[in-house]
């Protein structure tokens, strides 16, 4: 039996595996126009700082869902554990849960199974902290963004140091929720038409319009840009 020629097929194999697992992945190029740093927060993916103009390039696998956020006004120590003015992620530097809210997610499902589609939007579900743009790299599908002053807007009711929050963290009833006997009949509410008001591309609460999802073809890259230019 010829070693080399098992050897080759087993790396033949594992090769032809790596391929497909990577056929669709995803990469998102992060991006930091802010003024200031952010310390991006992302599921999968975990978190990084990002100062003024840097870039941080994540790779996501195929069938994964997940979210992109900003975290601002942070301080960690060397071991990674501190705290965060917004968005923060249970005092972790390489998040395991999402951030908590006031914050803008870019949210996405790669590559549906049934489709072979990428899904993505723009959510102030959990209120705003950091306009943010999420778009494709290709010309082949379309992105949206989410750059309007909602923080200038937002009412003293809802205001927090760094952003605005959700009418939902604010009072925490099925009708800003979306919960318990609302659940799928929720409507737009004062709060939520003010969202949308400031970023009609964004979903502003959990059953708003459809058409503020959007899609491109599997094997697409993208981008999502903090602080986005006019």
């Amino acid at each position: 039996m010829n070693p080399f020629k098992n050897l080759s097929i087993l790396c033949f194999y594992f090769l032809v595996t790596l391929f497909i697992a990577l056929a669709h992945a995803a990469r998102f190029d992060i991006t930091n126009n802010c003024s200031f740093t952010i310390w991006a927060g992302a599921l999968p993916g975990g978190g990084r700082e990002i100062n003024k103009g840097g870039t941080w390039s994540l790779e996501v696998a195929p069938t994964k869902s997940g979210r992109i956020w900003a975290r601002t006004n942070c301080s960690f120590n060397g071991s990674g554990i501190g705290t965060c003015q917004t968005g923060d992620c249970g005092g972790l530097l390489q998040c395991e849960v999402g951030g908590s809210p006031p914050v803008t997610a870019a949210e996405y499902n790669i590559n549906q199974i049934q489709n072979g589609t990428d899904i993505f939007d723009i959510s102030v579900v959990d209120g705003f902290n950091v306009p943010m743009a999420f778009s494709p790299t290709t010309r082949e599908c379309t992105g949206t963004d989410c750059t309007g002053d909602l923080i200038g807007l937002c009412p003293k009711e809802l205001k927090v140091p760094g952003g605005c929050k959700s009418p939902c963290a604010a009072f925490n009833t099925p009708e800003y929720c979306c919960t318990g006997s609302v659940g799928e009949r929720c409507k737009a509410t004062n709060y939520s038409i003010i969202f949308k008001g400031a970023c009609p591309g964004a979903f502003s609460y959990s059953y708003d319009e459809k058409l503020n999802t959007y899609t491109c073809p599997s094997g697409t890259n993208y981008r999502v840009v903090f602080c986005p230019g006019p």
